[in-house]
């Protein structure tokens, strides 16, 4: 058996300008960070007398005799790209947080399933790669409508400022602070789920249907993601600071498309601001899933309790990124 541990992600700012139609014309880059909540994958191979070739095992149980059977998109990619026809497999998916979420965790399935298919075929594969392995995968294999930084996030780990060029070049710049700065941002972080998911797919759609008007709003999200990674990159980390950008990159984001936001998750975040955050954001895609605040690491508990309607997911930022955490043999 073989087991991988991948982190999910907050993606902090420049979410929008990480899909490939933008950053092939405009160039793009976002501040992200995975966190200590994961998604683990178990794949063996399966012993001959099963009288199936394929099980596999998310929120649904499938039990199938070929790769075309396959209904889980990822699944069926990755073992139609990397998988012998001849292999018979087993696939296990657990998961500390829920997926549609807005936390990266398609992403961080495929990250997660491509490092055991290669730990299966006995390659190494170096952390660029499985992201470069990843994004081929859900862009153009599945053709989801999704960017290139979750892949990526999930594939390096820790807190990073990722560059998106023009030549579709993807450079990953990790964020060095000092340890008291590292302790006050990872303590500021609040993470509340609001009690609904969506599929990122669908919400993305609209926004790249209108990405040509929204081309000074995504040129100000990545000025703002600039001015945010000088503030990372200061001597002393100024967590208001990084609040107000956060706010700023939010205000613009909602704006990106009608599905961005609603009535519920704008009352949410209002109720935030109005509580002493310094600013906060919708993770994801939006219309759902986790929201994230800023506060003052003094005022942390006191904030936590005005909000007893919501679920609060204690959370840190993690440095590790896709790993094998168990191999028990050659599996071939």
């Amino acid at each position: 058996m073989i087991v991988s541990r991948t982190p999910f992600r907050i993606s902090f700012f420049g979410g929008g300008t990480d899909f490939p139609i933008w950053y092939n014309k405009h160039g793009g880059s976002v501040i992200s960070s995975t966190i200590d909540k994961y998604c683990y994958i178990n794949l063996r191979k399966l012993p001959p007398f099963f009288s199936y070739k394929y099980s596999i095992r998310y929120r649904e149980r499938e039990i199938v005799n070929s790769i075309n059977q396959i209904k889980h998109p990822s699944v069926k990619h990755c073992f139609k790209t990397f998988i012998k026809k001849s292999d018979c497999l087993e696939l296990v998916h657990h998961a500390d947080l829920p997926d549609r979420s807005g936390i990266g965790s398609s992403s961080s399935f495929t990250v997660g399933l491509l490092n055991c298919i290669f730990s299966y075929k006995n390659k190494q594969i170096s952390k660029r790669n499985l992201a470069l392995s990843a994004i081929n995968i859900e862009q153009n294999k599945i053709k989801e409508n999704v960017g290139s930084q979750d892949q990526t996030i999930a594939s390096y780990g820790g807190l990073n400022k990722i560059n998106f060029s023009k030549n579709k070049k993807i450079t990953v710049n990790k964020i060095l602070m000092k340890d008291s700065s590292f302790k006050k941002f990872n303590e500021s972080l609040v993470l509340f789920f609001t009690g609904f998911s969506r599929n990122s797919s669908d919400v993305t759609k609209y926004y790249l249907k209108n990405i040509k008007n929204n081309e000074s709003k995504l040129l100000e999200i990545s000025q703002i993601t600039n001015e945010a990674f000088n503030i990372f990159q200061s001597k002393e980390i100024d967590i208001e600071k990084i609040g107000f950008y956060l706010n700023e990159s939010w205000k613009l984001k909602r704006n990106l498309s009608s599905k961005v936001s609603n009535e519920l998750i704008d009352n949410i975040y209002q109720n935030g601001i109005n509580n002493g955050a310094y600013g906060g954001k919708l993770l994801g895609a939006g219309s759902g899933g986790f929201i994230c605040f800023l506060v003052e690491p003094s005022e942390k508990k006191k904030f936590i309790s005005r909000f007893k309607n919501l679920l609060h997911i204690p959370v840190n930022l993690e440095n590790s990124g896709s790993k094998i955490i168990y191999n028990n043999e050659n599996l071939k």
